[in-house]
């Protein structure tokens, strides 16, 4: 088997969100990771170079591979910024109570487990919040510590 690209490092988040480009992507970190810490309770860690991650768990998938992942979080991109929420992913009702929320969110794309949105100012926070509140319980039943 071969090794995951992203793992877990020893890089500070907060420097890596002190350098994101352009000023207003590195605000919307800074908002961004001050909502994680406060839904989750966890503190952020780098995975890879861009991701800031908010608690782990471990699985095994049907081939055999096993994964260490984060439960959740978000990375700035330049064009938009990613946000992993993989508890509407591996829990149904998770993914309807997602649907029906990301109704109310505002501008965004959704991919698997991946929210894409432009800027946060795009978007309704409080529902946010209550998204990535939703995911991290699913994540949490799923997985427990």
């Amino acid at each position: 088997m071969s090794e995951p690209k992203t793992k877990l490092t020893r890089q500070d988040p907060a420097e890596f969100i002190a350098a994101v480009e352009p000023a207003t992507k590195r605000e919307d970190a800074r908002k961004l990771d001050a909502l994680f810490r406060k839904v989750t309770g966890a503190a952020p860690r780098m995975w890879g170079p861009s991701i800031i991650g908010y608690g782990e768990y471990r699985t095994t998938y049907a081939s055999g591979r096993d994964v260490n992942w984060m439960r959740t979080g978000f990375s700035p991109r330049k064009a938009k910024h990613s946000l992993y929420l993989m508890g509407g992913y591996c829990d149904k009702a998770e993914g309807k109570r997602r649907e029906a929320l990301l109704g109310k969110l505002g501008k965004h794309k959704m991919g698997k487990s991946c929210l894409y949105v432009n800027k946060l100012a795009d978007i309704d926070m409080d529902v946010l919040e209550e998204m990535i509140a939703s995911d991290w319980a699913a994540m949490q039943r799923k997985y427990p510590d």
